[in-house]
């Protein structure tokens, strides 16, 4: 009998391997994921930055136009991500897996970084600029 633990020990530590796989797997995905959903909240503010840039003054115009691209391009990328995001299906090895998910966490921290340069620079431009009069002077 004494011999047969060592045997089972190794049977439950092979049985384990497969469930942390699984495991790392999954949370891999979940935070790739939630990376995403974090910055699908913020897709309202991108719209209301274009909309301010909008009514920005004809001398600062130029700037704007710059800063409306940025943040059409941070939008764009968000949307190219979305539509290329493939889940793999659950028959592909986990290494193969886990590495996708690691390029797609690279690929949605790089739009992460669009979205923040292109809100931060249109925030510094609106706060330089004077404010667009929402009526016309009588």
């Amino acid at each position: 009998m004494l011999r047969f633990i060592p045997l089972l020990a190794l049977l439950a530590a092979c049985e384990s391997a497969p469930d942390r796989e699984q495991q790392q797997v999954a949370a891999a995905e979940k935070t790739v994921l939630a990376s995403h959903d974090s910055l699908m909240a913020r897709m309202d503010r991108l719209y209301e930055l274009r909309q301010q840039l909008a009514r920005v003054p004809a001398t600062d115009s130029v700037a704007a136009g710059r800063h409306r691209r940025a943040l059409l391009g941070a939008e764009s990328g968000m949307m190219f991500w979305m539509h290329h995001y493939r889940r793999p299906a659950d028959t592909v090895a986990a290494p193969r897996r886990r590495a996708y998910y690691a390029a797609q966490q690279q690929r949605i921290d790089s739009v992460r970084r669009l979205f923040q340069r292109s809100q931060d620079s249109a925030r510094q431009l609106l706060g330089a600029t004077p404010a667009a009069p929402s009526t016309p002077a009588p």
